[in-house]
């Protein structure tokens, strides 16, 4: 599943072109590699995602198409959750 589509899908990132700005500034990476919009996630991958202050390690347990809110939550599991300070 590309992964723009996985992060709307399990609303980590509520819109799909947002996913892809996202995605395209380098921000994301998939098993500690920088991914792009298109680049495909599969079932266990971990993904790291920085938004402004805080950085989110997610693995990936599960590819549906679509989904419920309800059990969009259950298509990840967060690995730990970080903030960055960038007080310098």
């Amino acid at each position: 599943m590309r992964l723009d589509k996985f992060l709307k899908v399990s609303r980590i990132i509520k819109r799909r072109t947002l996913a892809k700005e996202v995605a395209d500034q380098g921000r994301i990476s998939i098993n500690g590699h920088v991914a792009k919009a298109s680049s495909t996630v599969n079932v266990g991958d971990q993904l790291e995602i920085r938004f402004g202050q805080k950085v989110m390690t997610i693995r990936v347990e599960k590819l549906l198409e679509t989904t419920k809110k309800e059990e969009a939550g259950n298509m990840y599991t967060v690995i730990k959750e970080q903030f960055i300070n960038d007080s310098h």
